[in-house]
């Protein structure tokens, strides 16, 4: 993944795209330029989600079969590999996503504790 140099956001957390890819497939099927895109959309253009991290990242989920492929016609009529969500990456979403807030309420009670004492 990319930012844009303007942003001071810092890198995001190691396996966070592919729980960014798993939640955009959730709405069904989609194609991997579609899912950088709605990625990029959804995030107001922060997170740019570059090639070289987005396929290794899809082949990645798909070897863990938390996504099945399916080659068919895109919108532009060109074939286009598809990816849905399989019921083991519906399961997988879950956990990431019930991991994900765990860990950024701990860094709100933190930031939240040390801005107490600047204060």
């Amino acid at each position: 993944m990319r930012r844009r140099a303007k942003q001071d956001n810092g890198d995001l957390l190691a396996g966070t795209l592919d729980m960014l890819i798993l939640r955009i497939l959730q709405a069904g099927p989609a194609h991997g330029l579609e899912i950088a895109q709605r990625i990029e959309r959804q995030s107001d253009d922060v997170l740019l989600i570059e090639q070289g991290s987005l396929y290794p990242a899809l082949h990645r989920l798909e070897q863990r079969g938390l996504l099945a492929p399916a080659w068919r016609p895109s919108e532009t009529g060109r074939e286009a590999k598809y990816y849905r969500l399989t019921r083991a990456g519906r399961a997988q979403l879950d956990a990431e996503r019930a991991s994900w807030r765990r860990l950024t309420r701990a860094i709100g009670v933190v930031l939240r504790s040390a801005e107490g004492e600047t204060s």
